[in-house]
């Protein structure tokens, strides 16, 4: 019986790929709200404390450190994720000590030589935040650049635990522990101290605590798994291992890149004020996502292993389930989001309305966002990293060039234009790679009956913005009301739908 037939029968169990990610999807559900909070909370707390123009220089340099302890992982995360579940898979995990090894040193040594002009060089500093004074601006980017190697080595730590099987350490780093510690530290600040400096110093802080964590639970893992000392130490695919993360290295430029580039954009060619206004639009679209990136971090691992067997079949169906998934939860919000932009806004200020245009720019690119799944994972958890890098690559192009066009005349619009046009050409590319030349398809009848959903929610949301307008009571009226329709189309196509799945993970999980 395939993988898809299990699941078409009633009463069969899931596959044993989809009931890991449903398990890793809980995780990272709840690890995804908890930093959907905390993050707004945190943007919150910097925008009212030092509005527009002082929470772009903040975000400015949250921007750089973002971009460059990205880039200075040299794709090394992700090629753990997939060499060390298919090296447990194959090879009972002989080689994964000297993965580690592989993918630490050269991650450390190039954070630490990319933290040296931020430290040692004030025109860097000057030249992104030329309306501060010099002198805060060049100790602001010292203080970035001084956390950058510490922060570099968490992440790649955390991704050696997801190779692992596990995305428990990723939630509880990222998603959870860091997003809390900084509203933590940044509450008694922005109340006591409100500054620029103490205030990206409480977005730092919590840099050392995460990659203690991530060293800890990595140490756990491997005795867990009894790798930490394996009998026999397999060979390391040093060049393999390579060839994979070295084009995944300059993909990740792009991919983070293009979350931060339009800030970078807009505090070089128009003012800080409007990269502040980006940062809060950023926040919102990166806070609908963060489902997908629940459900990626599961899916990842799983698809290495998958494809590592041989067992191509359930990759393909655990793609398929997941891409529904993403969709179903993910497009309803979107819509509500485009349909009260202003409203929305309004949490992080009065000041920062006049994004909404921009915001709903970047709900409708990222809904093909997320209607393609994780269409991206597929090709690098297949190997295929220089197809990646060739599409984030041309993605990134396209992004750059827009922007340099329309920012200096449109401002936060520009930037938003800029970035969705390059979330669209490069999910769409992605998605007919997978299908043209890995078979993985996307679309089956559950995927058009999440359609079918977001498609009568957002009618309803419709309906509701024109009675009611883009205000307070109408955003909590097309909520109450969708939320309505929506578990309405849960329980009649839940089995389509793949919701039994779901559910049935979480009982077993409290039983």
């Amino acid at each position: 019986m395939t993988a898809s037939e299990a699941t078409a029968v009633p009463g069969a169990a899931a596959p044993s790929g989809v009931a890991a990610v449903a398990r890793g999807g809980w995780w990272g559900v709840a690890g995804s709200a908890v930093n959907a909070v905390f993050a707004f909370v945190f943007v919150g707390l910097i925008t009212r404390a030092l509005g527009a123009q002082g929470a772009g220089a903040v975000f400015t340099g949250v921007a750089l450190f973002t971009v460059l302890s990205s880039t200075c992982k040299l794709g090394a995360d992700t090629g753990l994720v997939r060499f060390v579940s298919r090296d447990i898979a194959v090879g009972g995990g002989r080689s994964v000590g000297g993965l580690l090894r592989a993918a630490l040193v050269p991650a450390l040594v190039a954070s630490t030589a990319a933290a040296l002009p931020l430290l040692l060089c004030p025109a860097v500093a000057t030249t992104l935040l030329p309306h501060l004074r010099p002198a805060d601006a060049v100790t602001l980017v010292r203080l970035f650049g001084l956390f950058l190697p510490v922060a570099t080595v968490g992440l790649v730590l955390l991704g050696a635990n997801q190779g692992h099987g596990t995305v428990v350490p990723f939630v509880g780093v990222e998603q959870i522990g860091k997003p809390v510690l900084r509203v933590a530290v940044a509450v008694p600040v922005a109340f006591c101290a409100p500054g620029i400096l103490p205030l990206a110093a409480a977005w730092l802080a919590p840099a050392l605590a995460g990659t203690v964590a991530a060293w800890l639970a990595l140490r756990r893992n491997r005795t867990a798994r009894g790798t930490a000392h394996p009998a026999v130490r397999g060979a390391v695919p040093w060049r393999a291992f390579w060839s994979f993360a070295a084009p995944r290295a300059l993909s990740a430029v792009f991919d983070f890149s293009a979350v931060w580039i339009g800030v970078i954009l807009l505090s070089a060619l128009a003012t800080s004020a409007e990269a502040g206004v980006y940062t809060a639009i950023g926040r919102v679209i990166t806070a609908g996502t963060l489902l997908q990136l629940a459900l990626r971090l599961a899916v990842a691992p799983q698809i290495s292993r998958l494809l590592a067997v041989g067992q191509v079949a359930e990759a393909r169906h655990l793609h398929r389930v997941s891409t529904c998934w993403v969709a179903l939860f993910s497009w309803p919000l979107f819509v509500l989001v485009a349909a009260f932009p202003r409203t929305v806004l309004s949490v992080f200020g009065p000041e920062f309305v006049r994004g909404a245009p921009a915001l709903a720019v970047l709900c409708a690119a990222a809904m093909v966002n997320v209607a393609v799944g994780n269409a991206q994972t597929v090709l690098l958890m297949s190997g295929r990293s220089s197809w990646h890098l060739g599409i984030t690559a041309a993605a990134f192009t396209v992004q750059v060039t827009v922007g340099l066009l329309t920012v200096p005349r449109w401002g936060v619009l520009g930037a938003a234009v800029s970035w969705g046009a390059a979330i669209v050409v490069e999910n769409l590319s992605a998605a007919l790679l997978i299908r043209l030349r890995l078979g993985f398809t996307t679309v089956d009848r559950g995927y058009a009956t999440a359609l079918g959903a977001g498609l009568a929610v957002a009618a309803l949301l419709a309906t509701v913005r024109v009675l009611d307008g883009d205000t307070p009571s109408g955003l909590a009226a097309g909520m109450t009301l969708g939320m309505c329709l929506f578990g309405t189309i849960l329980w009649w196509y839940r089995r389509p739908l793949g919701v039994n799945d779901l559910v049935g993970v979480l009982r077993r999980r409290v039983a």
